[in-house]
């Protein structure tokens, strides 16, 4: 698929736990019943900041209903979070973009009667596989209040780190303004291809591992780019890229170009038709990246996603509204004056 604008959140697939144990599906209007009997109970609603006790049915049918609706229209992604063995709701999950910028806000809750389990960190993960996969986000953040323990553990345990304290309300307990600890997870520090997320005190500088890829600005006659979004399975899935990939031992840049841009994109390029224009260095945790990237104006053949990947025609001008891994995003300026 080639899309002429950013368009991330008018396709994306449903989010399955790490273990296999859970299932993440959007919430249904026969949800309502479960979700009233996890959720109206003191030991989860005094965690919640929005939520009341006793917590009335006629609300959960309009939360319920809500978080549909809110699905429809991309602007929040709560998840009914679905014991695979039972089929019993559990909890609930989700994700809310702010309307500006590059963050969404997390907010989780998982049953009483199934704390204990490790329920609620394959919940979160799953939904930060997802997220990072799905939506242009590079971060997520959480607040937790100081006394909710077993969560502050839960997003410890998961690479959150700790930016800031503050207060806040819980209608829950009203007349109180309770102590809350403000956590943040990035991209960056999201190891997707092992399914676990690293904590970035365990990040260090790659020594004698050093990756070795070829990349192409492909323009067209309208001066635009293409970019590919890296599919899901993929470490930093959902970002978008210079179509490239690997060189491999003994293998000349442009000869890894013309091969990849074949079996990527099914175009046929030639050595002659690239223009060596400039080049990334960046260390990522498990190794340095040091990628040339060239120019190419000609080929033959139309460029197709051949491995499920959406591809995307983009102006100069408007690369910095696609989210790109961080040895990609320092060319955009050259790209642009050059352009």
């Amino acid at each position: 698929m080639i899309m002429s604008e950013p368009n991330f959140s008018s396709h994306y697939s449903t989010p399955s736990a790490s273990a296999g144990r859970l299932i993440l599906r959007p919430f249904v209007k026969a949800d309502s019943a479960a979700f009233h009997h996890q959720i109206n109970d003191w030991e989860i609603c005094r965690r919640l900041p929005e939520a009341p006790f006793p917590y009335p049915s006629a609300l959960a049918d309009d939360w319920v209903a809500s978080a549909i609706e809110d699905h429809s229209e991309r602007t929040a992604f709560e998840f009914a979070v679905i014991e695979r063995a039972t089929s019993a709701l559990v909890g609930s999950a989700g994700l809310r973009p702010a309307r500006r910028g590059s963050t969404a806000s997390l907010g989780y809750w998982i049953g009483r009667a199934f704390w204990g389990q490790g329920y609620a960190r394959e919940a979160v993960a799953a939904l930060i596989d997802w997220g990072f996969t799905e939506l242009p986000i590079s971060t997520v953040t959480a607040n937790v209040a100081a006394d909710n323990v077993a969560s502050i553990a839960v997003l410890r345990r998961l690479g959150f780190i700790e930016t800031g304290m503050g207060h806040a309300k819980f209608i829950g307990r009203p007349g109180e303004r309770l102590v809350v600890q403000h956590f943040s997870f990035s991209r960056e520090n999201h190891d997707r291809e092992s399914r676990k997320v690293v904590a970035p005190a365990a990040i260090q500088e790659p020594e004698g591992n050093m990756l070795l890829v070829a990349a192409c600005a492909l323009v067209d006659r309208d001066g635009r780019i293409l970019l590919a979004r890296r599919p899901a399975g993929k470490k930093l899935a959902g970002l978008w890229e210079f179509p490239g990939g690997k060189v491999m031992p003994g293998e000349l840049p442009e000869s890894a170009l013309v091969r990849e841009l074949d079996e990527e994109l099914g175009i046929c390029v030639t050595k002659s038709d690239l223009a060596p224009f400039v080049f990334a260095s960046h260390s990522y945790s498990d190794f340095h990246l040091l990628m040339p990237l060239f120019f190419c104006r000609r080929w033959s053949g139309t460029p197709v996603g051949r491995e499920g990947q959406a591809l995307a025609w983009v102006a100069p001008e408007r690369l910095d509204e696609y989210p790109m891994p961080p040895a990609d995003r320092p060319l955009i300026p050259m790209l642009r004056d050059f352009l």
